[in-house]
C-alpha cells in the first residue's frame, strides 16, 4: 500500500468533507482516492468516514488518527522539496583551460538534459588537482598517463604557417648554415605542461639532437601562441585546438602524443555521473571522440 499516497487523499478528503473535493485536491480521481482510504482503513483496522451521511465525516478514529496523518503529508512533502533542490545543486567541476567558451556551453546544456547542473571552472592541470583536494570543486578533469585515462585526445605540432602533412622532430635540428639563426622550438603551453606529455617529448628531443630550449614551456597560452605567430615556432595542440586558434596541424612523425584526462572527487561526487552519465559530452568538451578514444 501507498501510505503517503493514502493518507495524502484522507487528509484532503477530511478537510473538504467530499470525496470528489477531496480527490481533486489530491490530484487523483474520485474512485482512486477512495479506494486508498479504504485501503488505509482495512490497514488501520477502523473506519475514517462515517460514509452513512452524504457529507464525508469522520469518526472518531479519523479524528484521532488525523493529525498523524498531516504530519505524515507534510514531511513527504519536505522530502520531495529537498530532492528538488539537491537536483538543482550544482556540481562544481574544474575542468582544463582549453576547453573553449562554445564546447563548455555545450557540455552545461547536455548535462542540464541529464539533471546535472553544473558550475565550470576553467584551471591548469595542477590546479585542477589542487581545487579536489581542498574541496573548492566537488569534481576535477585532471591530466593522467593514457593508459589511466577515460578520455584521451591526440596530440601534434601547429603553426601559423601550412607545414608537411607529418612534422619530424628531427626536422627542428639546424645545420651549420643555420647555426647562428634562432632555431625552431615547439611550445608546450599549460595544459600539456605535465609528466606524461612533457617528459616523452624532452625525451625524443635529446634522442633526436635538439638543443633544450626546442621543447620549452610557455607561461600561458597566449604566450605560446605569441612565439608561434611571430615566428616559425610550433604549438603542441590538439586537432580541434588548433582549428580554434586558427593554426596549421600536423601529427608527430616519431611519437604518438596523447591528452590522458579521468575524474578526481573529494569523496562527495560519484565520478560515474561524468564518466557514464556526461562521457559523450566531455569527450566533445575535450576534443576526444564520443567513446573516449582519440578523436
Amino acid at each position: 500500500m501507498d501510505l503517503v499516497g493514502a493518507c495524502q487523499a484522507f487528509v484532503h478528503v477530511s478537510e473538504r468533507g467530499s470525496f470528489t473535493l477531496g480527490a481533486a485536491a489530491a490530484r487523483v480521481p474520485q474512485p482512486v482516492a477512495s479506494r486508498r482510504i479504504a485501503a488505509l482503513e482495512r490497514h488501520w483496522g477502523a473506519r475514517l468516514f462515517d460514509r452513512s451521511t452524504r457529507r464525508a465525516t469522520l469518526t472518531p478514529f479519523g479524528r484521532e488518527m488525523l493529525p498523524s496523518a498531516r504530519r505524515l503529508v507534510r514531511l513527504a512533502e519536505t522530502v520531495e522539496l529537498d530532492a528538488q533542490r539537491a537536483r538543482l545543486t550544482p556540481l562544481r567541476l574544474a575542468v582544463p583551460e582549453v576547453c573553449s567558451t562554445l564546447r563548455l556551453a555545450r557540455l552545461d546544456a547536455e548535462a542540464r538534459r541529464e539533471g546535472i547542473h553544473l558550475d565550470l571552472r576553467t584551471a591548469p592541470p595542477n590546479e585542477r588537482a589542487e581545487l579536489v583536494r581542498s574541496a573548492d570543486v566537488g569534481a576535477a578533469l585532471v591530466a593522467v598517463p593514457t593508459d589511466e585515462a577515460a578520455w584521451r585526445v591526440p596530440l601534434g605540432v601547429a603553426g601559423a604557417a601550412p607545414s608537411a602533412r607529418v612534422v619530424y622532430l628531427e626536422s627542428l635540428r639546424r645545420g651549420r648554415a643555420e647555426a647562428a639563426a634562432s632555431p625552431r622550438r615547439v611550445w608546450l603551453q599549460p595544459e600539456d605542461d605535465v609528466p606524461h606529455v612533457r617528459d616523452r617529448l624532452t625525451g625524443l628531443r635529446d634522442a633526436v639532437g635538439l638543443s633544450p630550449v626546442q621543447v620549452s614551456a610557455a607561461a600561458t597560452l597566449p604566450a605560446a601562441m605569441a612565439e608561434v605567430l611571430e615566428s616559425d615556432d610550433l604549438l603542441l595542440a590538439s586537432p580541434g585546438q588548433a582549428e580554434e586558434l586558427g593554426l596549421d596541424w600536423s601529427p608527430l612523425g616519431e611519437l604518438d602524443l596523447e591528452r590522458g584526462y579521468d575524474v578526481a572527487t573529494n569523496g562527495g561526487e560519484d565520478p560515474q555521473r561524468l564518466r557514464t552519465g556526461l562521457r559523450r559530452g566531455v569527450a566533445r568538451c575535450l576534443g576526444a571522440s564520443e567513446e573516449g578514444e582519440p578523436a
